[in-house]
């Protein structure tokens, strides 16, 4: 890439997942002016600020970094225009407004963890499993008034094997769409880039991915096996899949975390759980679902070993 197809780039972002992305354009050949994220938070039991990913990523490097209140405050877009970059680059960042992402010449870009027009929205790796999809993968497109909907640029298929989870996943698709970022990056800078509009009418008949809240979390098990064995991976290890379950012995209802399942062919003769060779067998609709990682309310996290070596399953029972 010549010196004059170098782009200066503003990076806009918050999670780990961001760092990733951020950090591949760093060993670009482009040029990093400025980083945008959320401001300091107070979190944890001291309510001590804590900052996002990028944040300390940011520090490290040395980069002017912007933590913008509002961000259509004008103070911020004088001090956004002031770096005078080529190019904004979108990551797990809010929702920029149109005074924001038409500033820079050359557009804003945004990835996004689907194949667009497919899942839109807030947990697209979340849902891509939950719904038993057999690949997923990474797009970059334009920002523009509507979320997720902007001009597709590249993407890139990943495959989606029966037992991944959705960290799993996550981290698959960080490190593809760091490529596909630079990538997407370097066809701009040299003019070979085609942005192709998403098709609106596929998109109203393709699945969405919102906002997943705890209540979409709570398995039940009437349902068929495999859906359920797609719920819990597509919501491992978060926010993570969770039931209840009856301690007739202690006359309590306990709450527990899902983390880790898989099929097994064993046939349900009857609606207890059950001990296996590789975890906990819960009875569903069609089959059992086989539970090795798991965590009671106000407990860490377990294998089944753990759990089985201070609890009886013949005292606990599956609540609707």
């Amino acid at each position: 890439m010549s010196q004059n197809s170098k782009l200066r780039v503003i990076f806009m972002g918050t999670p780990e997942f961001a760092v990733t992305i951020l950090d591949a354009i760093v060993q670009s050949e482009h040029e990093v002016v400025g980083v945008v994220t959320v401001a300091d938070k107070p979190a944890g039991r001291g309510q001590q600020l804590r900052e996002s990913a990028v944040k300390i990523y940011s520090k490290d490097k040395g980069f002017l970094i912007l933590q913008p209140e509002k961000l259509k405050d004008e103070n911020f877009h004088d001090d956004l225009g002031a770096l005078n970059a080529d190019i904004f680059v979108v990551v797990a960042f809010r929702m920029l407004p149109e005074i924001v992402w038409a500033m820079p010449p050359k557009g804003t870009i945004n990835l996004h963890a689907s194949l667009l027009p497919k899942y839109r929205g807030a947990a697209p790796i979340n849902w891509a499993i939950i719904n038993g999809e057999k690949e997923t993968g990474v797009t970059t497109f334009f920002i523009n008034q509507v979320i997720d909907t902007g001009s597709v640029l590249e993407q890139e298929k990943v495959a989606i094997s029966e037992n991944m989870n959705a960290g799993e996943l996550h981290d698959s698709l960080m490190n593809l769409g760091a490529e596909l970022t630079v990538k997407t990056l370097n066809d701009i800078a040299n003019n070979t880039i085609q942005a192709i509009p998403q098709d609106e009418n596929l998109a109203k008949e393709l699945p969405h991915a919102p906002k997943i809240f705890k209540q979409d979390c709570k398995i039940d098990w009437t349902e068929n096996a495999q859906v359920i064995h797609n719920k819990i991976r597509g919501l491992s290890p978060y926010p993570a899949a969770w039931c209840t379950l009856k301690n007739e012995k202690k006359n309590e209802v306990i709450s527990f975390k899902l983390f880790t399942s898989k099929l097994v062919d064993e046939i349900p003769t009857s609606k207890v759980l059950v001990k296996h060779t590789d975890g906990i067998l819960f009875p569903c609709k069609d089959g059992f679902v086989c539970i090795s990682e798991l965590q009671p309310e106000g407990k860490r996290r377990m294998n089944f070993k753990e759990f089985l070596a201070g609890n009886s399953l013949e005292d606990l029972k599956i609540q609707d």
